[in-house]
């Protein structure tokens, strides 16, 4: 099926043979001790720092970018938003506007169309969010398509963001929001109201349903990452995941992989589980998928 992917980390999706590649005196015993199947979302943190920590060059994410693209193009995705953790990367003391522009030529020569999203670090706060819009809003014409927030809800409240985002919106960029992934429905809550146009996770909105009845009202699509929240433990269970809750509700729902490295799963079986454990309609997914997309019908 034709479809997109719109909630996938650059970061996250670093296969062990692309680290390597990146550091050579790494082993594939280290890569596994530090990607982990098990894992708390403390812990997952954890490996994306670690992972982080090996990118070091614009090359290293120009290689990353390239491989990511080459394995959504294997699996149907006609479009692609990325997620670049910029936060991350002016936190550790790079050469934002290097990485980027590495970055971007690779996505020029790739065959599978994409964007991207830059990120800031909620917990990192407002204050050093800021050059990240900045920065996101410079490269608006290049291939930047939205600013979003990321990382602890709970140490980053949206309502920190409300001048960022307004400054996005004003720049010409899209607004995106990790929330309700391991806070409840409030976050959700605060996260529209500062202009939130799709929410990264969302699952707890089904704890609300007010909220389910808002977010199907006025089609604000969940970027719902099933393997994901199974693997950080903000499910007990694959079975007890409640995509199927929010599907019912008539909230759009758009399928995405998050971290497909540190998960160990593809957009092609995040399909799979919701069509053979959820029965949802996979075609119809695929479809908002495509519309969903800041570039797509509705961008």
């Amino acid at each position: 099926m034709r479809k997109a992917e719109l909630h996938v980390h650059l970061e996250g999706s670093i296969e062990p043979e692309t680290l390597l590649e990146i550091d050579p005196t790494l082993t594939r015993e280290d890569i596994a001790a530090h990607m982990p199947a098990e894992r708390t979302f403390e812990s997952f943190i954890e490996s994306y720092i670690w992972v982080n920590r090996r990118l070091n060059t614009p090359e290293h994410y120009a290689l990353a970018t390239r491989h990511l693209l080459q394995r959504l193009a294997t699996q149907d995705v006609t479009y692609a938003e990325i997620t670049l953790s910029a936060g991350v990367i002016l936190w550790k003391k790079q050469d934002l506007g290097a990485i980027y522009d590495a970055i971007w030529e690779e996505t020029q020569r790739a065959s599978l169309p994409a964007s991207w999203i830059l990120d800031a670090v909620r917990q990192f706060g407002a204050e050093a969010a800021q050059p990240v819009v900045e920065f996101a809003v410079s490269r608006r014409g290049r291939g930047v398509v939205a600013f979003g927030i990321g990382g602890f809800e709970d140490r980053g409240p949206a309502e920190w963001f409300e001048g960022c985002f307004r400054d996005a919106r004003e720049g010409g960029l899209h607004l995106v929001a990790h929330a309700g992934e391991t806070v409840g429905p409030e976050s959700i809550r605060a996260a529209l109201k500062i202009g939130a146009e799709r929410i990264g996770h969302g699952i707890t909105a089904v704890q609300d349903p007010a909220l389910l009845a808002e977010l199907a009202e006025r089609q604000i699509p969940l970027e719902v990452c099933i393997s994901s929240n199974v693997c950080t433990g903000v499910v007990t269970s694959l079975q007890d995941h409640p995509v199927r809750k929010i599907w019912g509700a008539g909230v759009p729902v758009v399928l995405n992989t998050d971290d497909p490295a540190l998960f160990f799963t593809s957009l092609d079986r995040e399909y799979e589980i919701a069509e053979h454990e959820f029965g949802l309609p996979v075609e119809k997914l695929a479809d908002d998928s495509l519309r969903f997309g800041f570039r797509g019908p509705n961008g």
